[in-house]
């Protein structure tokens, strides 16, 4: 069966100041400001296209599972267990909220980050294959 959703385009992530979001997604995550005004920036990230939307007050992208653990609801990947600890380390010398690098009992090793609202985000040290193959020039250029 051939699948019918390509790829995740675009991610949306409550905010409380969409200006000041920016900057910082800018300045700690490399991201690519696109369009920014008082209620939303429009950014480019990790290959796809995160909105910054102005939120209510203690909104956030995260949940919680059946045990009452709050969970993140997107996890980026990066290329190798090296490039996961120096990202990890960058991190923190960044100032960024970064849990500890953990081994979870699957490939890879992970950790968790905040943005400065309190959304969690997830960081695996694999390439899922399937992106390996969609992206040669990436690995040409490194």
């Amino acid at each position: 069966m051939k699948e019918k959703l390509v790829r995740v385009g675009t991610t949306y992530v409550p905010v409380r100041d969409p200006n000041v979001s920016a900057r910082w997604y800018a300045e700690k995550l490399g991201a690519q400001i696109n369009y920014q005004d008082d209620d939303k920036a429009i950014m480019n990230l990790a290959d796809q296209s995160f909105f910054l939307v102005k939120a209510e007050q203690n909104e956030s992208s995260n949940f919680k599972d059946y045990n009452g653990t709050q969970r993140f609801s997107l996890t980026f990947e990066v290329d190798g267990i090296d490039s996961l600890y120096r990202l990890h380390k960058e991190f923190k010398s960044l100032g960024i909220e970064t849990g500890e690098i953990e081994d979870r009992g699957h490939a890879g090793e992970n950790f968790v980050f905040c943005d400065p609202d309190g959304n969690k985000y997830d960081v695996w040290s694999e390439l899922s294959p399937a992106y390996k193959k969609l992206r040669p020039s990436f690995y040409e250029e490194v």
